[in-house]
């Protein structure tokens, strides 16, 4: 009998169908991957099995736990089992964790809703589960002190710590760098292997699905399409859907064919320090340095990009280039303009750069339609167009990324991740700037609508000659949207080059590492 059986299930909300009969099996020391696109019903099968469902939602069919019907179980019931039977682990673990709460009485508190045991007795098996996960931090610690990667740790040792007998982890990965996802997957193939407990992985990475489940479900439109051990399914795809996925995931575009041209943008020794709490009332206060030395160029419409991991100082650089981070020494000049004047930002220069954010809805104004939205950057002008050119120039930036004019008098809640990604690109290049930073700009997205925004950066550069800087920790990315690449380490450039010759043989042993520790998606006959 399988540890967890859905079956025949369904899922309406408010009477919209969400889930279609779906049927999934996962067994005692079985990793099994949910994949498919934003909104192919992942999520709602792990919120369903919580029992976390919203308000107007109506289901049927069959949802058994170590043979215990989930579907006729109480409110109280459910919660005993939620973290006890079953763990959970979601993708943003800082909106997971509390954040007026050390980590240590945080994982003691899941621990103590479960087992009626002492406070202190709790607190020291908090301590263990700690460094069972690989963290070698004090209990005391709060969520904000710790890097992405740390806190996905102690949601993870939350989600453990009474040992369930299924594990579900809605997309862990997905905002972490290279070496720190390869961390955190292999601790919990570890921890499967080690408490012989079901792991139900949801993901919309197929590299990483392949290297790591036991057994692949694709689900398109809340039905499962295809379902089958990983390697059938890698070697013989049935349904074009799953070809499509798997397609997309491998999308490579093609970068129009540059000359060498005069630098852009160029940064020589910039160097960032920030002060760190003193120790004691006197001595030196100690400080940070999160840019040591830096120095590398762009060329006009030249695509560089810019890899390493979390904390290495991407963003610091970024604020720095964009004139929102004074720096200590060093220089940055944008076609020989200084981006600082002194210490302030140099306006005339700031206008001719823009930027393109990972969370587009996070960057956007919900009350504001989107002529408002993508026409902002104006304010950067001396004379900002008025009138007919104004609407002109809403017309050009949204036809430019694929839009329909008419989409000007929507609001953003409106459009899917990816059109809100091509609102932000227009809004990026409604003043035609000579700079576009794009930070993690496909992240979050799904792998054919990454396929499409990437698609749409390559067509820009043939039409406008674009120059930008591609910040991501997607290493399968930048190499087919860069044509040199930067690698950061701890505030330096510690490897640059072109971007087949750094991918084919590094010489720098971090850049080695990275490459390594990037998840590899299979050679696939049948995914065209």
């Amino acid at each position: 009998m399988s540890l967890l059986r859905i079956k025949e299930y369904s899922l309406a909300i408010n009477g919209t169908e969400i889930l279609h009969d779906v049927d999934i099996a996962v067994d005692a020391g079985q990793i099994v991957a949910i994949t498919g696109e934003s909104g192919s019903g992942k999520s709602m099968t792990a919120l369903s099995i919580m029992g976390l469902l919203p308000r107007g939602s109506v289901n049927r069919g069959q949802i058994m736990l170590d043979g215990v019907s989930l579907l006729d179980a109480s409110e109280a019931e459910l919660c005993d089992m939620r973290g006890n039977a079953v763990g959970m682990i979601f993708q943003e673990p800082m909106t997971a964790l509390n954040p007026v709460m050390t980590i240590g009485d945080q994982v003691a508190e899941t621990i103590l809703m479960h087992e009626k045991i002492s406070r202190h007795d709790a607190r020291a098996r908090a301590v263990k589960l700690i460094e069972r996960v690989g963290l070698k931090l004090a209990p005391t610690r709060y969520p904000h002190e710790l890097s992405g990667g740390q806190r996905q740790r102690v949601v993870i040792a939350m989600a453990i710590a009474v040992r369930p007998k299924l594990l579900i982890a809605d997309e862990p990965t997905t905002a972490l760098d290279v070496t720190t996802q390869a961390r955190i997957l292999e601790l919990l193939k570890g921890l499967v292997d080690e408490f012989d407990m079901g792991l139900l992985m949801i993901t919309h990475d197929l590299a990483v699905v392949a290297g790591m489940a036991d057994k692949i479900v694709v689900m398109q439109n809340g039905r499962i399409v295809e379902a089958a051990p990983t390697q059938t399914l890698l070697r013989d795809m049935q349904h074009p859907y799953t070809k499509a996925l798997f397609k997309a995931s491998g999308h490579k575009v093609t970068l129009p064919a540059r000359a060498d041209a005069p630098h852009l943008l160029y940064a020589k020794g910039v160097t960032r320090d920030y002060p760190l709490p003193r120790s004691g009332l006197f001595g030196a206060r100690p400080s940070f340095r999160a840019l040591n030395n830096v120095s590398f160029h762009i060329e006009h419409g030249e695509r560089v990009g810019l890899v390493g991991e979390s904390g290495c100082g991407k963003s610091t650089l970024t604020r720095a280039i964009l004139g929102l981070e004074p720096i200590q020494a060093g220089e940055i000049t944008l076609d020989g303009d200084p981006v600082f004047t002194g210490k302030k930002p140099n306006l005339t220069v700031r206008r001719r750069m823009q930027v393109v954010f990972q969370d587009p809805y996070s960057s956007f104004n919900p009350r504001h339609r989107v002529e408002r939205l993508i026409t902002e950057p104006f304010h950067l002008l001396e004379n900002p167009p008025t009138s007919a050119a104004r609407d002109a120039a809403i017309a050009a930036a949204l036809r430019d990324v694929g839009l329909s004019v008419s989409d000007k008098d929507k609001y953003i809640h409106e459009f899917s991740g990816g059109q809100r990604q091509r609102i932000a690109i227009a809004r990026a290049l409604i003043i035609e700037p000579e700079l576009i930073i794009f930070d993690e700009a496909v992240s979050a997205l799904d792998v054919s609508v990454r396929a499409q925004v990437l698609d749409l950066i390559a067509d820009l550069c043939k039409s406008r000659s674009l120059a930008y800087l591609f910040i991501s920790h997607d290493l399968s990315v930048v190499r087919t949207v860069a044509d040199r690449v930067l690698v950061m380490q701890a505030g330096q450039i510690v490897e640059h080059g072109a971007t087949e010759d750094i991918f084919l043989n590094p010489q720098h042993p971090y850049t080695q590492a990275l490459i390594a520790a990037a998840p590899q998606l299979p050679e696939i006959s049948h995914a065209s």
